[in-house]
């Protein structure tokens, strides 16, 4: 099995209702800032903007 190597696991919350929906990786190295992505919430029925909030295992 391939090594991951800079790549973690972030978690994308809702910037409208603050809720977790989708789990996503990001390399650390290319990618310094904060992702921002448009991406449907359940909760709120539409698409918004999914900030980067949480760092998980």
């Amino acid at each position: 099995m391939a090594k991951k190597g800079n790549r973690f696991l972030i978690g994308l919350v809702c910037s409208v209702c603050n809720r977790q929906n989708y789990v996503t990786s990001k390399n650390k190295i290319n990618t310094e800032e904060k992702l921002v992505l448009k991406k449907y919430c359940k909760k709120c029925q539409k698409q918004t903007d999914h900030k980067e909030k949480t760092k998980l295992k």
